[in-house]
């Protein structure tokens, strides 16, 4: 595949399991030897933690980045996993949204950024907050695809024709080169006519753009984060791990990736 594949992963409903996709796609990915940089950019910096990575640890993160005009390559640490490198988020990262306002390119600012370094890696998957704000913003902006988590629960699809407004205006004025990569229906539990009806429901609503892979709602995927390992550590046989190694497929198929790399990281 060619370098500099940049996928936003949105939604502005929160605890659809962004971050949990965010975090172990980007480890199935890296395992099958692909280069992946994760950029958090929600200032909860639960992707950064998820990681292994302590926030009040680290000298610079993605807001000195954003705001600052930090280059991003002094920012970007290694998470210990083979070929997966992050781009850290902390709790200022929230001031951000604000201080965007009144800069001049403020929805340009990650992108411009990325520019010195999106070429080192395959992937890049940044992980957006739960809102449509700045920080948002400039993650579409950024992005060449949309990835958008879709939880198998009440009110699935509501508020995604506000974000599908919000892709069509950027892809007007600031990013014509945007698309929908598609929809990853999660927490999916087989034991319920609810999660059957809605993932029967956003397939026919978005149809081919839906993945195959369904993520299920799994205990393993909700205690990763506290030992700060994506499921491809923790619990590799796991459902859930063996499920975002389906969905990296999906989205990296083996015919276009070819060999797989080595990489350099932990």
């Amino acid at each position: 595949m060619r370098a500099s594949h940049r996928i936003a992963i949105a939604n502005q409903k929160g605890g659809v399991g962004k971050t949990t996709t965010v975090v172990n796609l980007g480890a199935a990915l890296a395992a099958a030897g692909h280069s992946v940089l994760v950029i958090d950019l929600d200032p909860q910096a639960n992707a950064t933690t998820a990681l292994g990575l302590d926030p009040r640890g680290l000298e610079a993160t993605v807001y000195e980045v954003l705001i600052q005009d930090v280059a991003v390559e002094d920012v970007i640490v290694s998470t210990g996993f083979r070929n997966l490198y992050c781009v850290p988020a902390k709790l200022d990262l929230a001031g951000a949204e604000v201080e965007l306002v009144s800069m001049l390119a403020r929805e340009t600012r990650l992108r411009e950024a990325l520019k010195a370094v999106q070429d080192d890696y395959e992937l890049l998957l940044v992980d957006c907050p739960p809102s449509l704000g700045l920080l948002t913003i400039n993650a579409l902006v950024a992005a060449e695809e949309l990835l958008v988590p879709i939880q198998c629960e009440y009110f699935a699809l509501e508020g995604l024709s506000t974000l599908m407004q919000n892709v069509d205006k950027i892809r007007r004025t600031v990013n014509p080169n945007l698309s929908v990569m598609g929809f990853v229906l999660t927490m999916y539990d087989a034991r319920t006519n609810l999660s059957a009806q809605v993932a029967k429901d956003v397939r026919e609503h978005f149809g081919e753009k839906v993945f195959r892979t369904v993520v299920p709602r799994s205990v393993r995927l909700s205690e990763a984060p506290s030992f700060g390992q994506p499921i491809e550590r923790f619990a590799p046989m796991s459902r859930g791990a063996i499920a975002y190694r389906e969905l990296a497929k999906e989205i990296v198929p083996v015919d276009e990736a070819g060999e797989e790399v080595d990489g350099d990281g932990g």
